[in-house]
């Protein structure tokens, strides 16, 4: 459903060349549920505005839903569905009238524009609303509108960007029923960005990183977080207990990453379920008692900092800050 090989993207900003991405290379099957995801700054928008067409690569090709992206972005254009992070509908239209002209735009009659808005309506739980104006939809509301939007002329591929931004907690839930019926019940492929990992790892059946303009890693997010070196154990002890604690829990079989605070322990293990025993009877056994005890496993999070030195959440300036905000 995408190829892109090579794809990059050169800005001039401030007077000199930045290279907001370098070289993309990915592939997205048909039927996948794809999560993209960087940090700030790492060509993650400049990526997604390339392969939907809002702007061109200065090199490197792609084929998006069977077309060229070069040759013929128009017909990408009408094969995708692209649902962006500020929305689209007008805040005074009705909700009715804003996805009978966007079939429209598509070139579908009244009548099937109309249909497929009914049915859109039915299936992201817009019912009953058609004549109520944009603007008095809650946050959910409107979200779920957006893919009405995204999906109104039935493209087999939908790019969302950020869907559940800014979102509470039950709308964020919501939403993330209906995208993944998107693809379990209509087979549509979404390539799906956000910065909420917790989205990443319920929805995506693979996600791409990328850092610095490229992609740094890909795989299952199960996959990805078997690339950190294991769970995480802390196991709090009294301040006197300290050092002779350190001293054990490096002697547990696979430990690794062996840290001390200053009331607790911490160090990684291939299994922590399995270093547990082995590390409270050595414990027991030099007198030591505890006063709390962790297991962690991986998250995608660890991923992000094993990878690129910080974590997706980090609050740091983009790299190219005119160019990937403006193009």
């Amino acid at each position: 459903m995408i190829e892109a090989r090579g794809l990059a993207r050169t800005f001039r900003a401030r007077g000199r060349a930045v290279e907001a991405v370098r070289g993309v290379d990915l592939d997205v099957e048909a039927g996948e549920l794809v999560g993209f995801l960087g940090p700030n700054g790492a060509g993650k928008t400049t990526t997604l505005r390339m392969l939907t067409t809002l702007i061109a690569p200065t090199s490197g090709r792609a084929t998006v839903a069977g077309i060229d992206l070069a040759s013929d972005p128009v017909g990408v254009r009408r094969r995708i569905g692209y649902v962006p992070q500020g929305g689209g509908g007008l805040p005074e239209a009705r909700v009715g009238e804003e996805v009978e002209l966007q079939g429209r735009l598509y070139g579908l009659s009244k009548a099937d524009a109309r249909r497929r808005g009914a049915a859109l309506a039915e299936r992201l739980d817009l019912a009953g609303l058609d004549q109520r104006p944009i603007k008095t939809l809650s946050g959910g509301q409107r979200r779920r509108l957006d893919i009405a939007l995204g999906l109104v002329h039935d493209p087999g591929l939908v790019f969302l960007d950020e869907p559940t931004a800014a979102l509470d907690p039950q709308s964020r839930a919501n939403l993330w029923a209906h995208i993944r019926a998107l693809r379990a019940d209509h087979g549509t492929t979404v390539f799906l960005t956000t910065h909420y990992l917790d989205e990443a790892d319920s929805l995506c059946d693979r996600v791409l990183v990328i850092d610095n303009g490229a992609i740094v890693a890909q795989g299952s997010p199960a996959a990805l977080k078997a690339q950190v070196s294991g769970d995480l154990v802390a196991v709090g002890v009294a301040p006197s207990d300290l050092v002779k604690t350190t001293e054990i829990a490096s002697r547990v079989a696979g430990a690794d990453e062996v840290a001390t605070g200053e009331h607790t322990v911490e160090f990684r293990v291939p299994r922590g379920d399995d270093a547990l025993p082995e590390l409270l009877r050595a414990l027991d056994g030099a007198g030591i008692g505890t006063t709390s005890l962790r297991v962690q496993q991986p998250t995608l999070d660890d991923v992000f900092l094993t990878l690129t030195g910080r974590t997706l959440r980090d609050a740091e300036q983009p790299t190219a800050p005119e160019a990937d905000r403006a193009a």
